[in-house]
């Protein structure tokens, strides 16, 4: 029985819904064909949650979604890190060396361009605009000549065969996914686990203002993972900062080194406190 329903970005059968299933099993997955649709999918309470890519080890972040985040009024309540696997797939009966066109995202083509080269160097390639939509398309114009690269779980989805599989050219591709929800004071994690803050910030216009906000915290020992910089509203005045620290805001260095960033900045949101993926570990 279903409890609850999770957003996804993408077609059914995308490696978004294949990390709702192994997260959230008993949830219904709710495909969105925009980051936007899926944002509202849980503002409006469609959905009870989200599951959205951000980052992916080869590729850097996914585009759009850090200008989403503190805008969607959402809260990250925690990530996923999923391994990223291409199959190569195509309409039952079809073989390999008919094989003339590989229909994927452009990102996918790309991870697999070596290994598809390997499999036949005249292979052409025809971008569209998500893995599982490819598959959908061929299984609905059926074409000998054509094959896709999506998930394993497409090939379920859509009838079709598994010509070649795990067919990226990097084996440690990797795509980490945050865990939303439009609950406004979600509950905090155990405190018997390791934690992961996301916040965002702006500083104020003075000089050295970033170097000054960040100081903090390097003197108070606090691990900052991540700071990635990006434009509001296509504005060259106006630079946000997206920054993710190990620990939790009541954590004395953290709270310290948050005292410190408030003073040099105009702006400051924690958008989540939630437990690290033991794949961090690893």
């Amino acid at each position: 029985m279903s409890k609850g329903r999770i957003a996804f970005q993408g077609e059914l059968g995308a490696n978004s819904h294949e990390a709702c299933m192994a997260a959230f099993p008993e949830m219904e997955p709710v495909p969105n064909a925009t980051f936007e649709e899926a944002f509202e999918a849980v503002q409006s309470g469609g959905c009870q949650l989200g599951m959205i890519p951000v980052e992916n080890s080869i590729a850097g972040r996914v585009a759009d979604v850090h200008h989403l985040l503190p805008s969607s009024g959402l809260k990250i309540i925690g990530e996923r890190f999923k391994p990223i696997h291409f199959q190569l797939m195509a309409n039952p009966g079809t073989k390999l060396e008919d094989v003339a066109t590989v229909l994927s995202m452009p990102f996918a083509l790309g991870q697999c361009r070596k290994t598809l080269k390997r499999l036949n160097p005249n292979l052409k390639s025809e971008p569209t605009g998500d893995t599982a939509a490819s598959a959908k398309l061929l299984a609905e114009h059926p074409d000998p000549t054509k094959a896709a690269l999506a998930p394993a779980l497409a090939a379920e989805i859509y009838g079709l065969d598994i010509l070649a599989r795990d067919v990226e050219d990097e084996r440690n591709n990797t795509t980490r996914f945050l865990i939303m929800t439009a609950d406004a004071n979600p509950p905090p994690p155990p405190f018997t686990e390791p934690c992961v803050t996301s916040f965002i910030f702006r500083v104020r216009n003075l000089p050295a203002a970033l170097y000054k906000a960040l100081g903090g915290f390097a003197t108070n020992g606090v691990n900052m993972t991540k700071l990635e910089s990006y434009m509001e509203n296509g504005a060259f005045t106006a630079t946000f900062f997206y920054a993710e620290v190990d620990g939790r805001p009541e954590d004395k260095g953290l709270a310290r080194a948050f005292e410190e960033l408030r003073f040099f900045s105009e702006r400051f949101e924690i958008l989540g406190v939630y437990p690290a993926d033991p794949f961090r570990s690893r």
